[in-house]
């Protein structure tokens, strides 16, 4: 399996030289999901992390009455698992679902740990990696409680445009916390030019 896309990934906040990179790649395993595959169902011991190195993923958390409120994507070259529950060794909390054919790199608790004493460099990478999901998820609470729909529809454009053709509108509605019936009326108001 080729570790290119990953390796790149990585790429971007530290260099591994070819001893580094062989022992990275060794403490990997790899998985391929089929469209509506499981990487993750609530209340299953989470122990791994998650690269996406083709297709794309969905986290998603069910409420009582069983209604979906969509957590976060993940497309090729994202991160992804319930990561309360991966630090802590917790039962997951959230489901994550293949929405296509995908193939996934995992690294679990256990070997992250190994890669944080052998090679520290990578509690910077994921450091940083851990400064970016956190910086999202602040503007993305702080925009659900000020902004009105149809802008963190526009945001959610202009953040993830790569996005709208892989998932579908019923799942970017739950993203957005609104019915997919109010984003079919937004979608239909930007058509038509006007403005909410």
């Amino acid at each position: 399996m080729n570790h290119d896309l990953l390796l790149a990934n990585i790429a971007k906040h530290i260099q591994l030289n070819d001893e580094e990179t062989a022992q990275f790649t060794s403490l990997l395993s790899h998985k391929k999901l089929s469209k509506k595959d499981f990487f993750l169902e609530e209340g299953q011991p989470c122990h791994h992390l998650a690269f996406v190195h083709s297709g794309a993923l969905r986290a998603y958390h069910l409420d009582p009455a069983g209604k979906e409120s969509t957590i976060m994507f993940a497309l090729a070259d994202w991160w992804i698992t319930d990561m309360y529950c991966f630090l802590n060794q917790k039962p997951a909390m959230v489901f994550i679902e293949a929405l296509e054919d995908s193939e996934i790199f995992l690294l679990s608790k256990e070997n992250l740990d190994k890669l944080f004493d052998t090679m520290p460099k990578f509690e910077r990478f994921f450091r940083i990696l851990m400064q970016n999901a956190y910086t999202r998820e602040q503007l993305r609470i702080i925009e659900n409680l000020s902004l009105p729909a149809a802008k963190r529809y526009d945001n959610f454009l202009a953040k993830y445009p790569q996005i709208i053709s892989q998932v579908t509108q019923k799942q970017i509605a739950s993203y957005l916390g609104i019915t997919p019936e109010f984003l079919s009326t937004i979608r239909k108001n930007k058509a038509r030019g006007i403005i909410s």
